[in-house]
């Protein structure tokens, strides 16, 4: 084989990313931690922590990274959600998204940081709108509770 072609694939190549579904009960209404996006697409806009994966780390490892960057908040046990996998899911192009749930037994005061201008807990019944496919996934995991 050619040296050139080597590395060449005949299929392109998606984006990867992973979005994490923080949730918390606060008086028997489940809460969700959402951050307003500091940057386009959909800057100003809210929605699920996350980001993309670095081509060094695994899905979980950057779902953790992603939302301590954007919250301050560690995440205990993560459980994988689902993928989400439309095409036209992101304006930038192919991206597929890697969801996971987690839980926190107790509300924590997130710190908004990164890419993200804000960091707060909204009711999952109480929503506001939402950038992506997040309102989908939320629906989801609505469904599944």
């Amino acid at each position: 084989m050619d040296d050139d072609k080597k590395y060449c694939y005949k299929y392109p190549r998606p984006a990867v990313t992973t979005d994490c579904v923080l949730l918390s009960p606060d008086g028997g209404q489940m809460q969700v931690l959402l951050v307003e996006r500091g940057h386009e697409p959909y800057k100003g806009c809210w929605a699920l922590p996350g980001g993309f994966i670095n081509i060094d780390e695994d899905a979980p490892a950057a779902c953790r990274r992603e939302l301590k960057e954007e919250t301050g908040i560690a995440a205990g046990q993560l459980m994988q959600l689902g993928a989400y996998t439309k095409p036209d899911r992101d304006p930038r192009g192919r991206v597929i998204s890697i969801v996971f749930l987690a839980y926190v037994d107790k509300r924590v005061e997130p710190q908004a940081g990164d890419d993200a201008s804000k960091a707060r807990w909204f009711k999952l019944t109480e929503l506001p709108e939402l950038a992506f496919d997040h309102a989908q996934i939320l629906r989801d995991v609505a469904a599944m509770l």
